[in-house]
Formats: C-alpha cells, sequence, structure tokens
C-alpha cells in the first residue's frame, strides 16, 4: 500500500504532511524545528520511516518564472542528504505559492500571527502534497 510523506524544507523549520490512506487528499502532521543540517536529514528521514512512507515528497522552492533560486539550491542539497540517509524513493515537486496559501488560509481562520508559525509550515506541506497526488493521479 502506498502511503506518501510530505516535507516543506525551510531554513528554521520543515513542515510535514501525510496522505490519507488512500492517497486522496494530504493531512498536515507536525512541525519540525531544525536544529541542524545532519541531525535535521537524519530527524525527516526518521519521521518518514516512522509514517511508513513509501514515497518522500520534498518541495522545491523555485522563483516565479521557474528558474532557480538561492534557496532551491539549499533545499536541493538537503534533498540531496535525505536521498543518501534513507532507502525511501524521494521526489521534487513545485512547491510555488503553498506557504503563501497555507498563511492565507490561517488568517482566514482567524488564527493569531504568533500562534500560525507552529502551523504553516504543515499546512505547507500538506498543500505540497495534495498538488502531487493530485498531479499522479492524472
Amino acid at each position: 500500500m502506498e502511503r506518501y510523506v510530505a516535507f516543506d524544507i525551510g531554513d528554521k523549520r520543515i513542515g510535514v504532511a501525510v496522505s490519507d490512506p488512500f492517497n486522496t487528499y494530504a493531512l498536515p502532521s507536525e512541525t519540525y524545528f531544525r536544529k541542524g543540517f545532519v541531525a535535521d536529514v537524519a530527524a525527516v528521514a526518521e519521521i518518514a520511516k516512522s509514517k511508513c512512507a513509501t514515497t518522500i515528497v520534498c518541495g522545491l522552492p523555485v522563483n516565479f518564472d521557474g528558474s532557480e533560486a538561492l534557496q532551491t539550491q539549499k533545499t536541493q542539497r538537503f534533498i540531496d542528504a535525505l536521498k543518501a540517509q534513507t532507502q525511501i524513493p524521494v521526489v521534487c515537486f513545485d512547491e510555488r505559492f503553498t506557504t503563501k496559501m497555507a498563511h492565507e488560509t490561517l488568517i482566514f481562520e482567524g488564527m493569531r500571527r504568533e500562534k500560525r508559525k507552529n502551523y504553516v509550515d504543515a499546512l505547507a506541506a500538506a498543500n505540497i502534497l495534495d498538488g502531487y497526488l493530485n498531479t499522479i493521479k492524472k
């Protein structure tokens, strides 16, 4: 049975989302607060394993026009290290606007600014995973 886990990899936090049992939609799971590159890669690999992931989906940030940004290179370095750390297949998916959509959703729901940082990354990861699930269904 397939199980997808998505990560929204940021400089300070990493959002985590998992697919439902039927891979129809994504569920925000948790936010991991970064501690250091090596520890973060190991923690993300362990999170994926603990969620019984058969595929890891990592959001890849690109500029509006699709070109690479500095953040793209930093994220790609993390993804490459994650691929070396785990046997679970890792795929990249365009994450343009996912964090913005997550912020807008939390604002719409009335969540205060100071609480949003605890949820926005997991919700952004869910947006990444929803996009990926929709793509593979087509």
